[in-house]
């Protein structure tokens, strides 16, 4: 019997998994997984396990009433999860924070595989996971322990969903205590991680996309690319990759190799400093073609420092640009440790 994957994305950013089987329905699978959605009647008379479906195909049958869930309202892609029955993989937005629900946050572990330093601005660190280590969204993050530190620090994967091994994009902070820690990493330590979190990832791709990263926030992108590649694209794509100096441009032959292996997707680079040897100067806000926003009919996904989000929020105002839907996540790098 086949069974589909969901994922439930609650109110606080944490994101838990269920396999739910043909003909069941979604708030039955969660209860088997002890996660206690939110429900009363469970007939589709109360409208109480009322969620959002952001990605998937499903059946909400005709045995729930108007008043739990108007016409309007299905449309819009809100569900009952009482009456639910998914015939694909499917995301869901759940009203509420995980703990209402009684789960959390996934714990597990990751050994180091390999760390690679580019120069002062970033390291890679790549890590193995075993093979019933949580499930995450393309774009999604995880809260990685600092070992005899006692505190974490939170980054996107930039690996693609299912992949045993899970690689992270790390700004270099002189004197931060992850940067400092992976200075000295070796293979084989092990580092706890909880998660994943966050509610920056990809949806269903119905339009063109026009992504934008600043620096380091590359790293979900990375994760999207691979999960674009997989599934195949029939909408164009296009990143602005914005960073601040020269140095700070890292695994753009990354991005060559995506523009060989996704159709439609394309990409420019750009460096603020003006004293930059690189062909394009200036902020990613000044490399946006025009035709790159299809008239507004566009999904727009932004990582980067809240300065770069406060600034495409700015020219997108000052432009009359209103895309269809605007994603964004900001960061801020940890300063150094006390």
């Amino acid at each position: 019997m086949s069974s589909y994957r969901i994922a439930l994305n609650f109110e606080d950013g944490v994101t838990r998994f269920v396999d739910c089987g043909a003909n069941e329905k979604v708030l039955d699978a969660a209860f088997r997984n002890r996660i206690n959605l939110p429900m009363d009647c469970s007939d589709g008379v109360c409208g109480t396990c009322k969620c959002r479906a952001e990605s998937g195909t499903y059946d909400l049958g005709d045995d729930y009433i108007e008043d739990a869930l108007t016409e309007d309202e299905a449309t819009q892609g809100l569900v009952l999860t009482c009456q639910m029955v998914p015939s694909s993989d499917c995301v869901i937005s759940v009203p509420l924070p995980s703990t209402a629900c009684k789960t959390g946050m996934a714990r597990f572990s990751g050994t180091v595989a390999a760390v690679a330093p580019f120069g002062d601005a970033a390291y890679e660190l790549a890590l193995d996971v075993p093979e019933d280590a949580p499930a995450f969204l393309p774009g999604q993050y995880v809260n990685i322990g600092v070992p005899g530190s006692g505190q974490h620090r939170s980054y996107s994967f930039s690996s693609v969903p299912g992949a045993h091994r899970m690689t992270f994009l790390i700004k270099h902070v002189p004197g931060g205590l992850m940067s400092s820690w992976l200075q000295g990493a070796a293979s084989g330590q092990v580092l706890e991680m909880t998660g994943p979190l966050g509610s920056f990832y990809l949806r269903s791709v119905t339009r063109p996309l026009l992504l934008l990263a600043g620096g380091t926030g590359l790293a979900p992108f990375l994760s999207m690319l691979e999960e674009l590649a997989r599934q195949g694209m029939a909408q164009p794509v296009h990143m602005i990759y914005g960073v601040t100096r020269d140095q700070d441009l890292v695994l753009v032959e990354r991005l060559e190799e995506y523009a060989r292996r996704v159709p439609g997707f394309t990409f420019t680079t750009c460096v603020a400093d003006a004293a930059t040897a690189h062909e394009r100067q200036g902020y990613v806000t000044q490399h946006m073609p025009a035709q790159a926003l299809h008239g507004g009919n566009v999904d727009v996904y932004l990582c980067g420092p809240p300065p770069m989000v406060e600034a495409v929020q700015k020219y997108f105002k000052s432009e009359g640009i209103t895309p269809a839907s605007f994603q964004y996540e900001k960061f801020t790098p940890n300063l150094v440790a006390a």
